[in-house]
């Protein structure tokens, strides 16, 4: 029976929340949950709480917010509640070995890709951005390097023309709270045991910057729509139109679409959209938005502007 071990959960973002809601409810409640302390956000740059800690308080469980976890008080603190399982999900911040080593059962964290792929902060949208065809989460015993543990269970998620880092981030957040409580009993009972990852296939998932958010209209229509994917809901990926920036928060690349032009030139309005020459195919841009103003369909912004034969380009 593995009903009664006592897991502490770690997570801070909303792609925490439905592991820890699940476990909540199944049984699994745990003895307390660890998320980051508050922080301002939004435009007014109020303090506010992580979706994780508006669950645990919502369920009444015990909550803690230290802004580090490298403090003999904080690990003492830690080591208090005889956690047999750490689980850890979107946490946020270094678990130094010391951390790892107070659970009986060490550290299980819950990781957006299909390891040994797209380790490290950002694996939803480099999944993406290099148009990968699948991607999954997994499982897996923590050690000190990064993401580099062996591996309890993964499921896999197939990657279509319509994935965003919005919608595969709420489906695999989801995909992990299943696979998290399929797999549990079997964890904290020992019966299964994980599998080391391949040293082959190792790619470095790095923290997105929003520079790369610009669109450079010399790479093909595809690998564009996979940056504009990549990058919703942020940083948004942008160009410039004139002096003024426009931020695409949709397109599509047109199936064996390849005509003549300077990369970045507008051809054509059309098909409910824009069409943009790209280093190789064209690019119908879908969703745009001007500054100071709302995402709005394409063609509406055809509607104001005279388009076709402008040109888009130009960084930050």
């Amino acid at each position: 029976m593995t009903r009664g071990r006592r897991i502490v959960y770690a997570g801070t973002p909303e792609f925490a929340v439905p592991a820890l809601e699940s476990l909540i409810d199944s049984g699994h409640r745990p003895v307390a949950v660890y998320t980051q302390p508050d922080r301002p956000a939004g435009r007014g740059r109020k303090v506010t709480a992580s979706p994780v800690k508006r669950v645990a308080v919502a369920a009444g469980v015990p909550l803690l917010q230290p802004a580090s976890l490298k403090s003999d008080e904080v690990q003492a603190e830690l080591a208090a509640l005889a956690p047999d399982l750490l689980i850890v999900a979107a946490y946020g911040l270094i678990l130094p070995p010391d951390v790892l080593a107070i659970p009986a059962l060490g550290g299980l964290n819950i990781h957006a890709s299909l390891l040994p792929r797209w380790r490290g902060a950002a694996p939803i949208q480099r999944a993406i951005l290099a148009g990968d065809q699948e991607t999954g989460v997994c499982l897996m015993r923590m050690e000190a390097g990064l993401d580099t543990g062996p591996v309890f269970a993964c499921s896999r998620l197939p990657l279509d023309s319509g994935a965003t880092a919005a919608n595969v981030h709420d489906r695999l957040a989801r995909m992990g709270a299943e696979l998290l409580l399929e797999n549990l009993d079997a964890i904290l009972d020992g019966s299964l045991i994980p599998e080391p990852q391949s040293e082959n296939g190792v790619l470095h998932a790095r923290k997105i910057d929003k520079a790369e958010a610009w669109i450079d209209w010399n790479e093909t229509a595809h690998a564009i729509d996979c940056r504009v994917r990549a990058f919703n809901p942020w940083p948004v990926a942008q160009t410039r139109i004139g002096s003024r920036i426009l931020r695409v928060h949709r397109a599509e690349p047109l199936p064996d679409a390849d005509r003549a032009g300077t990369p970045g030139t507008i051809i054509a309005v059309r098909g409910g959209g824009v069409e943009v020459v790209t280093g190789r195919g064209i690019l119908r841009l879908l969703l745009v938005q001007l500054p100071g103003r709302k995402p709005i369909p394409a063609d509406a912004w055809a509607h104001s502007e005279d388009l076709p034969g402008q040109r888009l380009g130009g960084g930050g």
